[in-house]
């Protein structure tokens, strides 16, 4: 195809030395199918997170890095505040590895937090801030941060953690702050229904350190040590390819790679001049690398929406269109319609990239229309900080597969059961990566990380096993055909069956459950749980559903509930899941 030509400036977004990358030995067919100007292979790592978005802070001071209700932020102001903050967690005592959460919602706040963490070494965890006090005490217990970066409306939550859980610090962060002074006298941020009675113009929250404090520290020195590319970066909750959720550890080599490897994907995109839509949220794998990571790379104005509003986002649409807009197809969706009942024009919006649930064509056409640009389908995985492939942005993309695998990344088609061996060309199979985006390791659980991993023969690194079942054509497009794994993807979110089941188990009327994902135009897949009840009860489908809305932030509380006379089991007594979907879709 002529492509050659080559992405320019290391990982680290133009500062630092270049690294050359180390020559891949597995044959790589897709290469041929890459779109003019991408190339094979990025450069290693170099630097860190910090020092991506310090290159764009030099390069590009006077530009708009960020842009709230229309409120915007330049590079050099986000950088002081970067610094500033830095500084205000080493007086709360954060040092370099440890573990600081952050609970918030997309917002300017948010993205000081997040690289404030990195510059003094530490690990970000992300949380959902409308996680019920269940889900984010799991989490808690789990990873152990002393220091949590908070929305004041879930203050009162971390707070009422039993006193096992040590959160020495808390800092409270009301983002309408970062709003203009008009829009924060009439505006109420989303909060879901059980909190909604909750101001959410409340300044800070008693017994906390107000981020405005955090903010308002002098820089710090610049002589105090800067994270290595190989420290760890992020923990990123996911539920893996089976299980309850557990933290995916990613290094800053790990998300330095894959915001280069999205900058090769996309070279029309020109540095200091786009303009990147945040509708994802950034506590999502997804939302994090191309908003927090690539964006900033980019020296991109980055316009942050706390919730995915087709109104919000068309206002933004009508004045300046994206140049880079990542999304799931029911938000591409919702957006087309909203906008022909508005009459506002889609056009201008160049680049779209859909992921975490299939893309169908049916969005895919009118969208294009509309916009005069592309919409292209990707994949990826949290423990891939996330992106591992996507459709060339080309003329020659392929609707119905999730693409090509991105520069620097291997692929391989396996037999399930012997994922040693490769199936013939052309046949399913489950697909095994490796490139440097790929993750070392599950947060302290040994075990779970050895299960996932497969042995290189090559004396190179180790093969993950992504659990989804493929094929690979002779172009190198692939296409999703089934997932080993059970787990649920509902509107781009990640629903673990085991957690929903474990809370139905917990109402008296339920003596056993299986939960499974059924298709959904809307959302991909929706939650579906089949109820063996106990003996003189019946089915209350809404007393259930409200019974576990206590525990589960309402996209995983089942949309669904059946009554079911048993489950089907295995010869070891394991319900079998698939037996149950399939029972259901044929009912």
């Amino acid at each position: 195809m002529g492509r050659r030509g080559g992405w320019g400036g290391g990982a680290d977004g133009g500062a630092g030395n270049r690294v050359e990358a180390v020559p891949l030995s597995t044959p790589r067919p897709w290469l041929t199918s890459y779109a003019d100007g991408v190339p094979d292979d990025i450069d290693a790592p170099t630097g860190s997170l910090y020092d991506l978005v310090r290159a764009s802070v030099h390069a590009y001071p006077r530009n708009a890095a960020l842009e709230f209700f229309g409120r915007t932020t330049t590079y050099a102001d986000l950088g002081e505040q970067i610094e500033r903050a830095a500084e205000g967690l080493r007086l709360l005592g954060v040092q370099k590895g440890d573990t600081v959460a952050i609970v918030l919602p997309n917002c300017p706040q948010h993205i000081v937090a997040f690289y404030a963490v990195l510059r003094l070494g530490g690990i970000v965890v992300e949380h959902n801030p409308l996680y019920t006090p269940r889900e984010l005490r799991h989490q808690f217990e789990d990873h152990g941060a002393k220091v949590a970066i908070a929305w004041n409306n879930v203050v009162e939550t971390l707070q009422a953690f039993p006193e096992d859980i040590e959160i020495r610090s808390i800092v409270s962060v009301d983002v309408t702050r970062a709003m203009p002074f008009l829009t924060r006298a009439a505006l109420r941020l989303p909060v879901d229904k059980a909190r909604s009675s909750r101001a959410a113009l409340t300044t800070s929250v008693r017994g906390t350190t107000p981020w405005e404090r955090v903010v308002g520290a002098e820089p710090i020195d610049e002589h105090i040590i800067a994270p290595e590319v190989s420290d760890v970066a992020l923990i990123q909750y996911t539920s893996g390819t089976t299980g309850n959720p557990k933290g995916a550890t990613l290094t800053h080599a790990n998300l330095l790679a894959n915001a280069a490897q999205a900058r090769a994907w996309v070279p029309a995109i020109e540095r200091g001049r786009a303009v990147v839509y945040a509708v994802l949220p950034m506590f999502h794998a997804y939302g994090l690398t191309l908003c927090l990571t690539f964006a900033m790379s980019m020296g991109a104005r980055l316009v942050l929406f706390p919730k995915p509003d087709p109104d919000l986002i068309l206002d933004v649409v009508a004045k300046r269109p994206a140049t880079f807009l990542p999304a799931v197809p029911p938000i591409i969706q919702r957006l087309t319609m909203v906008a022909e009942q508005r009459g506002v024009s889609l056009e201008g919006i160049a680049i779209s990239i859909s992921g975490a649930m299939a893309l169908s064509s049916a969005v895919v056409e009118p969208w294009e229309a509309k916009t005069g640009g592309y919409l292209v389908e990707g994949y990826g995985l949290s423990e891939c900080s996330p992106v591992l492939m996507a459709n060339p942005v080309a003329p020659n993309r392929r609707a119905g597969t999730v693409g090509l695998p991105l520069p620097s990344t291997e692929a391989r088609v396996v037999d399930p059961d012997e994922p040693t061996t490769d199936v013939a060309p052309g046949e399913e199979g489950e697909l095994i990566v490796r490139g440097p985006q790929v993750f070392s390791g599950y947060w302290k659980k040994p075990d779970e990380t050895d299960a996932v991993f497969v042995a290189a023969d090559d004396g190179g690194l180790p093969w993950f096993r992504t659990g989804d079942i493929v094929t690979i054509d002779g172009d190198g497009f692939v296409r999703i055909v089934d997932r080993i794994k059970e787990l649920i993807i509902t509107g781009g979110f990640n629903v673990s069956p085991t957690e929903v089941e474990d809370a139905l188990r917990r109402h008296p009327s339920v003596e056993d459950v299986a939960v499974v994902g059924l298709p959904d135009e809307h959302s991909g897949e929706r939650v579906v749980a089949a109820v063996v009840l106990a003996d003189g009860s019946t089915l209350d489908e809404a007393a259930l559903r409200a019974f576990v809305r206590d525990e589960l932030t309402p996209y995983k509380v089942p949309k669904h509930v059946v009554a079911v006379d048993e489950l089907p089991k295995s010869q070891i007594g394991k319900t079998l899941r698939r037996v149950v979907r399939q029972n259901l879709l044929a009912e």
